[in-house]
């Protein structure tokens, strides 16, 4: 079992919405941190079907639970939510006249969005959980969250190979297909295989388009249902301009190692090679975007690139902290040309090379190499930004 870090502050009075991808653990957290909440679970048919039938049915039962003098120190808790949107309204309407509280926990807010339902004007605040991150795993082995990923029953597998196949087979190529509203399924199939393997690069939706057989804005299209139902981001261009001309595209990482590990065919990943590097550039961004949500700083992030090819991977808050990973075991100055650059144009407050050195160390203008479990303890103890 896995001590989540994510903390649902919740005032008295205050809903909120939990979000995040499928098999990420909201479920369990959930009844962890309230086991004995009133649950609705949309997954369930019986559940689904009477609700659909009779959203009414909701109100109805939880004025009956406070009449009957059930606890409400607890939220109510209604998962899958994504998969009703017209409950909504019956949601507002028990905050408003009952001070009910809700925890609407979903993998999509994309057809919440696209029906125009009902998001509670503000009543409810935002959280998203993450897969596992560096300080929930035990013993972590980072060969491990490279080659399965960090969907915990990826990680916690010795052979999740037929899950991730079964995840991908299920989720995106069923789910994000459904979602897409598209009757060219061997075309989205095919963009979610390209998307894969540019996955960390920057996007050129005009190529993408090319090996797809669609259109770029098609493809545009694309991208937007992969972001809405949280199976990836996009990483934007840093583009404060001071003197040399800036990539302004952005780039595209999927949530997890998982799906690229899947989609792309590749086999595992070993220290020395191109995958590796670019599977541990991607880690890190996981564990960067996870530290901004979980701490609540929700400070920026983007990488910044030159037209004529000098490149730092992560740019923290206001070029506040510039991070480069390099997947060597002995950083010299070619890895830190980008930094470099990057300091000749900006004020940063630290500059950092991630790698897979044995140990810290700091250049004579200040540069620090810090191996890559270094980097990421000082990350969640607050001591990066």
């Amino acid at each position: 079992m896995h001590q989540r870090l994510l903390k649902l502050s919740l005032s008295s009075e205050q809903s909120c919405f939990l979000w995040g991808p499928r098999q990420t653990g909201k479920s369990t957290v959930l009844k962890n941190l309230f086991p004995q909440a009133i649950r609705y679970d949309l997954l369930l048919s019986s559940t689904y079907q009477r609700l659909m039938l009779r959203p009414s049915l909701l109100r109805e039962e939880l004025m009956a639970a406070e009449l009957n003098g059930a606890s409400q120190s607890a939220p109510v808790i209604i998962d899958e939510i994504q998969k009703l949107p017209v409950l909504l309204d019956e949601v507002h309407w028990l905050i408003e006249n009952k001070k009910l509280r809700f925890i609407l926990c979903g993998s999509s807010a994309r057809k919440l969005r696209r029906g125009h339902a009902n998001l509670l004007g503000g009543r409810a605040v935002r959280y998203e959980l993450h897969p596992l991150v560096f300080p929930e795993i035990s013993a972590f082995s980072l060969m491990k969250a490279l080659n399965a990923g960090l969907i915990p029953r990826h990680y916690d597998n010795p052979q999740p190979q037929r899950l991730i196949q079964s995840y991908v087979g299920d989720y995106l190529k069923e789910e994000i297909v459904a979602e897409a509203l598209t009757r060219n399924i061997p075309a989205f199939s095919r963009f979610l295989e390209v998307a894969a393997l540019s996955n960390s690069e920057i996007v050129n939706y005009t190529n993408i388009a090319r090996e797809c057989g669609v259109s770029s804005p098609t493809v545009k299209e694309y991208f937007q249902i992969l972001e809405d139902t949280l199976i990836g981001s996009h990483l934007p261009a840093f583009q404060k301009r001071k003197k040399r001309r800036l990539v302004t595209s952005p780039k595209f990482y999927f949530f997890d190692l998982s799906p690229v590990i899947h989609l792309t065919r590749r086999e595992k990943v070993q220290p020395g090679s191109e995958l590796f590097g670019r599977a541990l550039e991607h880690y890190v961004f996981m564990e960067i975007t996870a530290h901004a949500s979980y701490s609540d700083l929700y400070y920026p992030v983007a990488y910044w690139r030159t037209t004529s090819g000098f490149e730092v991977d992560f740019i923290l808050g206001d070029h506040e902290i510039a991070i480069e990973v390099k997947a060597t075991e002995m950083a010299n100055e070619s890895h830190l040309k980008g930094l470099r650059r990057f300091r000749e144009e900006y004020r940063v407050r630290r500059s950092l090379l991630v790698s897979l050195d044995p140990a810290p160390r700091k250049t004579q203008d200040r540069i620090e190499i810090l191996p890559w479990k270094t980097f990421l303890e000082e990350l969640w103890a607050g001591r990066i930004l």
